[in-house]
């Protein structure tokens, strides 16, 4: 089975990121307002799926 790569790298990058983003504002507290937290965590929750569908599919065949 072939894998793509760049879709594997680049899920995974978004996936570190969003991931960073996520726990980063629980525990370092970076003084943002409930909506800018929010917003961020929406952002990061997007981009945890957005990863987990590209390195899901980078194989052929059936997606995870």
């Amino acid at each position: 089975m072939a894998t793509d790569t760049r879709k594997v790298q680049v899920g995974a990058l978004l996936l570190v990121v969003s991931s960073i983003l996520i726990f980063g504002d629980g525990v370092v507290d970076i003084g943002l307002s409930a909506l800018a937290a929010g917003i961020a965590a929406g952002v990061a929750a997007l981009g945890l799926a957005a990863g987990a569908l590209l390195v899901g599919t980078s194989e052929d065949g059936r997606p995870v």
